[in-house]
């Protein structure tokens, strides 16, 4: 059952309910200093919309075994249940690197699966940790404009601190890379080779700090360039 907590001698993953909302709070609170710690994207969300996605048994918590928080994902639907993302992955700092990051997601993953069978399954992220985690999964990384087009979906990217690049460039380029699991496309590709993260890791970060450094670029020389057109407007 997707209800079911996993359990190990440390954390308790499982669906989240209202025996978690006392821990929204903290929650959204380490997005926004992860955020700004790294210096790209993750979306503010309110301690509300969480409440609301851990009662709707649309989110994935870890906890340690006497309740305290470790880590956290959400469930969003979108194009009226053609798309489902699994949003907001944020684990606890002193919890990093300890292999939660992928319980959760798998855990996520399995409760969109199950929810939403026929589903497309996207992420948006700058993570190469969790492209691994997608990609074992059985996402491919895919174009913005292969996700989707509710202005609703998009609307969510607005409190990250890159969606100037994403509103000038029309949502063709981000520095997050679109990562898109298909239901019909993976029964197809079960009879051929998936597509090998750690093969081509090493590509992948070239092309992220590739993308990064243009995009970045364009950025600062556009913001240069403002000035000089207001003062042309005035003279």
């Amino acid at each position: 059952m997707v209800n079911h907590e996993v359990v190990n001698d440390q954390f308790i993953v499982q669906v989240a309910n209202e025996n978690h909302l006392r821990l929204a709070e903290t929650i959204c609170k380490e997005m926004e200093q992860s955020a700004k710690a790294r210096g790209t994207g993750i979306a503010k969300r309110s301690p509300i919309y969480v409440m609301e996605k851990m009662l709707e048994g649309k989110a994935i918590i870890a906890t340690t075994l006497s309740g305290e928080w470790v880590g956290f994902c959400y469930v969003e639907t979108w194009d009226h249940g053609k798309f489902v993302a699994n949003s907001g992955l944020i684990v606890h700092p002193e919890h990093r690197k300890s292999g939660i990051a992928t319980r959760i997601k798998g855990k996520a993953f399995e409760l969109s699966r199950t929810r939403f069978p026929e589903a497309k399954i996207i992420g948006l992220t700058t993570s190469l940790a969790v492209m691994k985690i997608n990609s074992d999964l059985g996402y491919q990384p895919v174009t913005l404009s292969e996700l989707p087009a509710d202005e609703a979906f998009w609307k969510g990217c607005q409190t990250c601190v890159n969606y100037d690049i994403l509103s000038r460039t029309n949502r063709k380029h981000c520095l997050c890379t679109g990562m898109l699991y298909d239901p019909e496309e993976h029964k197809k590709a079960e009879r051929n080779e998936k597509w090998n993260f750690l093969k081509e890791s090493k590509l992948y970060e070239r092309w992220m700090r590739l993308k990064e450094r243009i995009l970045l670029r364009l950025h600062l020389h556009d913001r240069q360039r403002k000035p000089e057109r207001e003062l042309e407007a005035v003279h």
